[in-house]
């Protein structure tokens, strides 16, 4: 993978080291590290620079990323994709529900990043899977991955910042009341389990959910939900905590409700791109089996 970016110095009372620049375009210490370690990455005025080096007004400052070694242990497996957005910094994806998005024990071909390698070896280029928001293997829906590590750090700080906004949409048990608010609870292991989560007050990390009903009808409620914090399993745990879980949620409401995964979809994603600065809007539609339930039964 080969990625070429173009910079102007336009702060004409500005000066400031490249590195600062750099920083400024929101590039994280470790992506500046390793543009350090290649001395013809970053230019100035069509001229190697180190980054100590001072920008002036004017400068032209060129970025050269470039990746010849794909993850070594994903192994390039044919699986069709439903991309939804791509351009040379990130792919944003619609992930079916049953996909996993990482090999892991039992999964080594049949993941996300399985589909990606094999996408990306069809083109000639370079994979190393960075994935931003991961999904539970029964979640479906959108999937922001970074093309290069530069891209990977400032979607990074953008989650950090809470400036990435992730809108799900959710089917749940019962008619949600109220129908707008906010789950402050923390989450964290439950018991000896390695996969469950629960509430827990006293060791559990903060987790914060703001949701709202977008339709409620014979019983059971269409939610939106917004994350401040991302942490496993959090929109399950946090709306059966509130007396309203997800149906079709093995683990946390196991009741056959008509669908065989929880009802859970990654329906909204803004954020700023990484590398323009343009404000992004991406959305995808609920899937067949939440639609089908949607219209059949809601």
């Amino acid at each position: 993978m080969e990625r070429t970016i173009h910079y102007k110095m336009d702060h004409q009372l500005q000066r400031q080291r490249l590195s600062g620049f750099l920083r400024t375009k929101g590039y994280s210490y470790h992506s500046i590290r390793q543009l350090r370690n290649d001395p013809v990455s970053v230019l100035i005025n069509g001229i190697p620079a180190h980054m100590n080096q001072p920008v002036l007004y004017g400068d032209q400052i060129t970025v050269h990323i470039v990746e010849r070694e794909s993850s070594p242990k994903i192994e390039p497996v044919y699986i069709p994709l439903d991309i939804c957005y791509e351009d040379e910094d990130i792919i944003v994806i619609n992930k079916p529900a049953g996909m996993p998005v990482h090999p892991s024990v039992d999964n080594y071909d049949n993941t996300l990043a399985n589909a990606l390698a094999y996408y990306y070896r069809q083109k000639g280029e370079a994979f190393v899977f960075r994935c931003t928001n991961r999904l539970d293997r029964d979640t479906s829906g959108l999937i922001l991955v970074s093309k290069h590590y530069v891209a990977a750090g400032i979607i990074a700080d953008e989650m950090k910042n809470h400036s990435m906004h992730r809108e799900y949409r959710a089917i749940v048990k019962g008619s949600v009341t109220p129908c707008e608010g906010t789950i402050q609870a923390p989450i964290g292991r439950t018991g000896s389990s390695l996969v469950e989560r629960g509430i827990d007050f006293e060791h559990g990390d903060p987790a914060v959910t703001h949701y709202r009903v977008v339709e409620e009808r014979n019983g059971y409620s269409l939610v939106a939900l917004n994350l401040e914090t991302g942490r496993t399993h959090q929109i399950r745990v946090h709306m059966k905590y509130l007396g309203y879980p997800l149906i079709g949620d093995y683990l946390y409401h196991p009741v056959y409700d008509k669908m065989d995964r929880q009802a859970l979809h990654s329906y909204r994603l803004q954020f700023l791109h990484p590398i323009t600065g343009a404000p992004m809007e991406i959305t995808k539609d609920l899937p067949p089996d939440m639609q089908w339930f949607y219209h059949d039964i809601l």
